[in-house]
């Protein structure tokens, strides 16, 4: 397609070089450019290798810097006696900005003279170049220190810029040449690759979809291949995300799966077309910069498997696909006539012929990609509708109830620039019910611009014109409308399901962040007719202290409230709570009339209403049974709903969060992505809230970042045989908690030091108690001693120290900083 002549005229040509190409940390520069123009690339310059003999003295100068200022005035005067031997380094440790250049190493010892040369660059994904160019924009981002250096000097750069996992990031400490705090490159960012090329780079493509800078994007790809969690980035790396909130971040990570879904199915496509030899350069090249299924479904329908070929193959295997190109750039010299085999079908009269060159022309414009471009481009100026009726045959087939539902959309119409999420996701349920029928309304005016967009480069004959008019409008009809109609149907739709996924999950997250009732001890009430209304009364640290059944709404309320002021006064309870469910507004007004009568005095009882979503659920879950196996199930709900207000975190993340039932068309979306989210915004929730390790539940350690449901019953394990933890140190000793998982869960686990504090005092003196039986047994001074030292053994948690810090939200990485 690279011979039509408006793809000819739209295509600019690149002005960035092979040489511009190298990130703009890897160039050194001269202090002639430096005046002019920051950050010009020294290959414009000289490509010249001069070896450093005359100033082998100097550089000791160059390479001390006391402060900024100076920094600065050397490193110029470095430059301009030696401009193409200037290397970036590393500050010294000494230095006030810390700052620390990031580049790809080299294998062997760098020497000054081959630092001249021009390192390669890994070849695939574009990521590496983009973050150069940025790198070029931004001429402060990552100020250098170029200075010659010796061989000695070298090698403690090289170690200096070697890092190990657990330490903290680099980070931009606020100077004088940096006030602002620049952007951080993540450690492995120059070095990222991704596994399926395309013809995109992903970083930009993920910036202009998600609107965040591409530097930040690319740190955020690194992280996650990292196998970073959210909460982990969220708190601890905020410097490599531009300081992003957790549900950016959560939207960032789909935008990215989406991306590399789109990419492994391109691959997996361009292999099966491969395998069955059909695969050419323009195709390819088609596949390759497909963004979306979408696109990706258009290329490759004609290609699918039982498909019968579109008219444009039937018409290329007669041969016409040279006719087709020739009226686009030479129509001249076209002659269809010659084209005429009364013997083959399909070339027998002149109207044959000229049907198979329209159809291969249609095919042509509708897979070029700058047709599609400018079509889209077009579309953004237009008035694009998106209408719904009543279906005629929802009225025989579905219920009259069902059709009231929609009466709102019976005849609706709506810019799909202003339409409302919920406004989408409500058409299409009433179109997969076949209750109402939507289409997209697209203005005619686009199809007469399209029409002039395409004309041959040369004069052509009237029948020749006619031909290629046919052929647009035949493209534009049969192929782009179709094609649009989806794109924007589908957009709309997925727009609204992550729109309704993150409302779920902000609504799940004002939940779980309830504000507990501490400290009082509850009833709670779950109320019914014929089944009685369940008790359960519960401490203030959740234990189970009775539970009961009254029958209030079968005649015996008066017998029943006499009963239920005993047991408020024997447990000093004064606060109820009431399920929203059945019988809720009866039992409300039970409980109210009571109240208002000072039924419970000498108590001042009081009620509140809580909702009871997922108690059910829950009272037959596994968890509930191993967690009150005696309990009736009807008595748990009861537990349920006190233990919701006194701590909600903790009682909700019992439950799977659907069934909580705070979404919006919850059973419309894509149930895989809605469960990642949600259980995404509880591990979230969970752990900025932190946990207590030594009293929190196995179901709430789960949903800690990094921690799986193995990794915290070994957890529970190691604390019923070893005692409390006394120190996060501790955990590396749990089984299968790395060094890996140790960092992602590590700042968000808590450690309550008064009780530490009387662990460790107990056992001291238990230990002494011991020490004393063994001294008065022992015959030997040098025996006791190895008896002390043998009996010293068991008792792993005294040795370890407890550290106030553990009770904050400070990571290990950062205790030194912290304790400076």
């Amino acid at each position: 397609m690279s011979t039509l002549p408006r793809i000819a005229k739209s295509k600019a040509k690149p002005l960035v070089s092979e040489e511009d190409e190298l990130p703009s940390f890897l160039k050194s520069f001269s202090e002639s450019e430096e005046e002019e123009e920051e950050w010009e690339p020294k290959s414009k310059v000289a490509n010249k290798r001069r070896l450093p003999k005359k100033t082998e003295s100097k550089p000791k100068k160059a390479a001390a810097p006391r402060s900024t200022v100076v920094r600065k005035r050397t490193r110029k005067t470095a430059v301009k006696e030696e401009p193409n031997v200037s290397l970036p380094i590393a500050a010294d440790e000494d230095s006030k900005d810390g700052l620390k250049l990031l580049q790809p190493k080299e294998d062997g010892d760098p020497k000054p003279k081959t630092r001249t040369k021009k390192p390669k660059m890994p070849q695939g994904t574009k990521i590496n170049v983009s973050q150069g160019k940025m790198n070029n924009l931004d001429n402060d981002e990552i100020p250098s220190t170029s200075a010659p250096l010796m061989e000695n000097e070298v090698k403690q750069e090289k170690y200096e810029e070697d890092f190990t996992f657990d330490e903290p990031p680099l980070k931009r400490i606020k100077s004088t040449t940096c006030p602002q705090g620049k952007p951080v490159k993540h450690p492995g960012s120059t070095k990222h690759q991704e596994e399926l090329e395309m013809n995109w780079d992903i970083v930009q493509v993920l910036s202009e979809r998600t609107n965040i800078e591409p530097w930040v994007c690319a740190n955020i790809i690194c992280l996650f291949r990292d196998e970073n969690t959210i909460p982990f980035i969220a708190r601890y790396r905020k410097e490599l995300v531009n300081n992003l909130e957790a549900d950016a971040l959560r939207e960032v990570q789909q935008t990215l799966e989406e991306l590399r879904t789109v990419a492994k199915k391109t691959h997996a496509t361009i292999q099966k077309i491969k395998k069955e030899g059909k695969l050419s350069g323009g195709l390819l090249t088609a596949l390759l910069n497909c963004k979306t299924l979408d696109e990706l479904d258009h290329v490759s329908a004609p290609y699918k498997t039982g498909s019968k070929g579109t008219k444009a193959q039937r018409a290329k295997q007669l041969g016409l696909e040279p006719a087709a190109i020739s009226l686009i750039e030479n129509p001249v010299e076209l002659s269809l006539f010659s084209y005429i085999k009364p013997n083959v079908k399909g070339l027998t009269t002149i109207q044959e012929v000229e049907a198979g060159v329209q159809h291969i022309l249609a095919d042509m414009f509708a897979k070029d990609k700058d047709t599609l471009d400018f079509i889209r481009i077009l579309c953004q100026q237009r008035y694009i509708c998106i209408q719904s009726a009543l279906a005629k045959v929802s009225s025989k087939n579905v219920n009259e109830r069902d059709v009231n539902k929609f009466q709102l959309y019976q005849n609706f119409s709506c810019n799909i620039k202003n339409i409302q999420h919920h406004q989408i996701l409500a058409i299409n349920r009433g179109e997969n019910l076949k209750i109402l029928t939507v289409k997209v309304n697209v203005p005619d005016g686009l199809k007469n611009e399209f029409c002039r967009w395409w004309r041959p480069k040369r004069y052509a004959k009237p029948e020749l014109m006619k031909i290629l008019h046919n052929s647009v409008e035949d493209s534009y009809k049969r192929l782009i409308y179709p094609l649009l109609c989806r794109e924007f149907r589908s957009k709309l739709t997925s727009d609204a399901e992550k729109e309704s996924i993150m409302m779920f999950g902000r609504n799940l997250r004002q939940l779980l962040l309830t504000s507990p009732v501490r400290g009082r001890i509850l009833m709670g009430v779950d109320p019914g007719y014929k089944h009685g209304c369940k008790l359960a009364i519960i401490s203030p640290t959740s234990q189970i202290l009775h539970t009961d059944v009254v029958y209030l709404h079968s005649g015996q309320g008066f017998r029943e409230a006499e009963k239920i002021r005993r047991l408020l006064l024997h447990y000093n309870c004064s606060t109820v709570l009431i399920g929203n469910g059945t019988a809720c507004r009866e039992t409300e007004a039970y409980f109210a009339d009571l109240i208002m009568k000072k039924y419970f005095a000498p108590l001042d009882v009081v009620y509140c209403i809580v909702s009871e979503a997922g108690a059910s659920i829950y009272s037959v879950s596994p968890e509930a049974s191993k967690e009150m196996p005696d309990l009736d199930p009807n008595l748990r709900s009861a537990v349920s709903i006190a233990r919701r207000v006194q701590d909600p975190l903790a009682e909700l993340v019992k439950i799977e969060p659907k069934h909580i039932g705070v979404g919006m068309y919850q059973h419309d979306v894509s149930q895989t992505l809605l469960k990642a989210t949600l259980d995404s915004v509880v591990e979230e929730c969970v752990s900025f809230v932190g946990v207590d390790i030594n009293i929190c539940s196995e179901i709430l350690l789960r949903h800690i970042a990094g921690l799986n449901a193995n990794r915290a019953k070994n957890i529970i394990e190691w604390r019923e045989k070893n005692g409390p933890f006394i120190s996060r140190e501790q955990l590396k000793e749990v089984k299968g908690l790395g060094p890996k998982s140790f960092q992602q869960c590590a700042g968000f686990i808590r450690f309550n030091q008064e009780y530490i504090r009387t662990f460790c005092s107990n056992q001291q003196t238990k230990l002494a108690a011991e020490g004393h039986a063994l001294m008065a047994k022992a015959d030997v001074q040098v025996t006791s001693k190895k008896q002390g030292k043998k009996k010293s053994k068991p008792a792993a948690n005294v040795s370890v120290r407890p550290n106030p810090l553990d009770q904050t939200c400070i990571h290990p990485e950062s205790y030194d900083v912290a304790k400076r």
